[in-house]
């Protein structure tokens, strides 16, 4: 049985997980090492598909990456983004997609970005069973609007203003909201006014939960490694260093050897033997 939306709730003052994953081999791997919640997020766009930023991600992308997660998971609540322009433009086109991405992509939830300003969306997505993750702060769909990926919140008028979206979105239904790229102390306060789970990336320790880029941890993407991130391991370097030990042993014949092959029966490779010499 899959973590449930009850069980995320449940989090709220201890100190829980949560990663990104766009394939299945990955998503199995996730699910393994204990991650509870799994995200397919539009970060994809970067990190997998060599998008200049998430706002050219669509939902066939989403769609697509999101099944594959779904496939290799059983135990992991499966939260999928609702890409740029799928929720932003009206409120039927809003709940339809978020509805495609519960029916045909199987998420169990899904996440959108914005405060005050989508409370009322958010809201009719949850009375009619929608289940909603909220993010505020650094909204990576805004990042022309921010003119980068910059730290929000900085002053009184701006760190006000997410504590107020934080509180909207909870009094809209929202069950847990990630906090990206704000300050500690901002995020403090959110955390100890809200009844939800609050889940960070790149706000400070005080956080319910804490999310990651899953390739920012391993390694795997060299392109950019933001602050936030705690690399764990060079994936990149040591996948690098076995595709050259591959391209050596091929060229040198020492791949593929016996152990990698498979041979006729001996009375049989005679036979072709002498048929085709």
């Amino acid at each position: 049985m899959r973590t449930s939306i009850t069980d995320i709730k449940e989090k709220k003052h201890s100190s829980f997980s949560m990663l990104t994953a766009y394939d299945y081999s990955t998503a199995k791997i996730v699910e393994s090492s204990g991650i509870e919640i799994i995200l397919v997020g539009d970060s994809l766009g970067q990190v997998v598909l060599g998008y200049d930023t998430p706002v050219m991600v669509t939902m066939d992308d989403i769609l697509h990456h999101l099944r594959a997660v779904v496939r290799a998971t059983s135990k992991s609540h499966i939260v999928a983004d609702m890409p740029f322009l799928s929720y932003q433009t009206d409120e039927s086109t809003a709940i339809k997609n978020a509805g495609t991405l519960l029916q045909k992509g199987n998420a169990q939830s899904i996440k959108l970005e914005g405060g005050e300003s989508i409370a009322e969306l958010v809201n009719k997505m949850v009375k009619i069973g929608i289940p909603v993750m909220g993010h505020i702060g650094l909204t990576p769909q805004s990042v022309n609007q921010f003119g980068g990926f910059k730290i929000q919140g900085k002053n009184v008028t701006e760190a006000s203003k997410i504590i107020n979206d934080a509180l909207c979105l909870e009094e809209s239904g929202a069950y847990s909201i990630v906090l990206e790229g704000i300050p500690t102390e901002v995020s403090k306060i959110i955390t100890e006014k809200l009844s939800i789970p609050t889940i960070g990336i790149g706000a400070g320790q005080y956080c319910d939960g804490q999310v990651q880029v899953i390739h920012d941890i391993l390694g795997l993407y060299p392109d950019f490694s933001p602050k936030h991130a705690k690399q764990y391991i060079n994936l990149s370097e040591i996948i690098q260093n076995a595709i050259k030990e591959f391209i050596s042993d091929v060229e040198n014949k020492s791949f593929p050897n016996k152990t990698n092959s498979s041979f006729l029966k001996n009375e049989v490779a005679e036979i072709m033997k002498k048929n085709f010499s």
